[in-house]
């Protein structure tokens, strides 16, 4: 039994060592690594960062009614383009039940007064003729009948602006809400039969149109802190519109702004840039819009792929073809990088190759 077990050990044994060599005789006939490699070449690269914003006209103007009602006409729909001075819609006046009642009491009062004026002015005006009491007398009598009559001219003016949304004595009426720039009608927000309110210390007031001019637009975006000190008024952006594919826009970069704001534990500063050569057929306000910032430029330059450099001990090193698959680490110095391609300032020539870094 003991010899049975030996002779299948010996067996497995034999086996073990017949398999290991069979593994390492395998390995060693394996076709060498082969490395490739890549020769430096001319380019252009830009370094640049991107900020997230949208297309927003520079002039945006949202139209309020001057007295409270009811939207009695619309005589415009979004879209529309009009003039400065163009009527928007006419408001119906519905007056407050007390306003009203202390308006018309208050009519009725400088009328009685006014009449009993104009009795006392006359009496005095007899006692004049008669030379019974002076011109001054007289005078000071008369110009109170005068006063009474301009207290009830206000006070009916004042009922009919109550009722009526505007008075006689008014060139322009305030129940007729009027474009104040000219340009597109971006919205309407009310229809018609709708209540609106007048802006006044405790209340914007009511939106009755918001009007732009599409003529001159901007983008507005926010770049991130660690790259707002590289921005500076006057460089050139190029927009992508995320609804209009394949068409850039030039803009250039007009407002930085002082302070930033922080969002989502990032700090972020509001930019603006003008638009050049703008179809305002063709953009809408509020596109959502990405601006590509050219940060720095380099123009036909000597270039590697920036995988292919070595960082070691804060220096940088490109592995350099000096015969048949042999290679040595040559140091060089380098400068722009977009990510991709970095520009080769000294240590390589166009003729070198270059290991090509897995």
């Amino acid at each position: 039994m003991n010899r049975f077990l030996i002779v299948i050990s010996i067996n497995l044994l034999l086996l073990f060592f017949a398999f290991v060599g069979y593994f390492l005789y395998q390995k060693s006939n394996k076709d060498p690594v082969v490395f490739s490699t890549t020769k430096p070449f001319i380019a252009s690269i830009e370094k640049k960062t991107v900020a997230n914003g949208s297309i927003k006209p520079r002039k945006e103007v949202a139209l309020k009614p001057q007295i409270s009602g009811i939207i009695a006409k619309l005589y415009v729909e979004a879209g529309q383009i009009v003039k400065a001075g163009s009527i928007i819609a006419k408001i119906k006046v519905i007056p407050d039940d007390v306003t009203l009642s202390n308006a018309e009491a208050g009519l009725k009062q400088a009328k009685i007064r006014m009449e009993e004026a104009r009795l006392e002015k006359d009496r005095r005006e007899k006692l004049f003729k008669e030379k019974v009491i002076s011109e001054a007398e007289y005078n000071q009598y008369l110009f109170e009948h005068q006063r009474a009559e301009e207290e009830a001219d206000a006070a009916e003016n004042n009922l009919q602006l109550i009722r009526e949304g505007v008075s006689k004595k008014q060139t322009q009426t305030t129940t007729l809400v009027k474009a104040t720039i000219s340009g597109m009608i971006l919205d309407v927000p009310v229809k018609e039969g709708e209540q609106v309110i007048q802006s006044n210390n405790f209340n914007s007031g009511t939106t009755i149109a918001s009007i732009a001019d599409m003529n001159d637009l901007i983008f507005e975006g926010k770049v991130d802190e660690s790259e707002i000190g590289k921005l500076k008024e006057g460089m050139e952006l190029k927009i992508t519109v995320g609804a209009i594919e394949e068409k850039t826009f030039q803009a250039k970069l007009e407002y930085i702004a002082p302070k930033g704001v922080d969002e989502e534990g990032t700090i972020q500063f509001q930019i603006k840039a003008a638009m050049d050569d703008i179809d305002s057929a063709l953009i809408r306000a509020g596109y959502s819009a990405n601006a590509d910032i050219i940060l720095d430029h380099r123009d036909s330059v000597l270039a590697i792929m920036e995988r292919d450099v070595l960082f070691e001990n804060g220096k940088k090193f490109a592995e350099v073809e000096t015969g048949e698959q042999k290679f040595e680490k040559r140091e060089v110095q380098t400068g722009l990088s977009d990510g991709i391609n970095i520009e080769i300032i000294s240590g390589l020539s166009k003729d070198d190759k270059v290991k090509v870094q897995q």
